[in-house]
């Protein structure tokens, strides 16, 4: 006899059960979707993951260059 599975999970904000026909799915209401949002807008969400792009890299490298000359600068700078 076959099952019919009901897809749901869990609101992100008051993990509630949250059935997939639910009209704020994957939130229980309007009011935890704002909870959500306002947490990505406030930086309570981040998402960290490596700079992949080249000319980024290269942006970063040669900020980093400029900091170090500064850094190194003269004799004179140091005495």
């Amino acid at each position: 006899m076959a099952t019919k599975k009901i897809s749901s999970l869990r609101c992100p904000s008051c993990r509630t059960l949250v059935l997939k026909s639910d009209p704020y799915f994957p939130f229980c209401s309007e009011r935890c979707r704002l909870i959500d949002l306002g947490k990505w807008a406030s930086g309570g969400y981040v998402i960290s993951t490596p700079i992949n792009d080249p000319e980024m890299l290269e942006s970063i490298a040669e900020e980093q260059a400029k900091e170090d000359s500064k850094e190194s600068g003269s004799p004179k700078d140091r005495a």
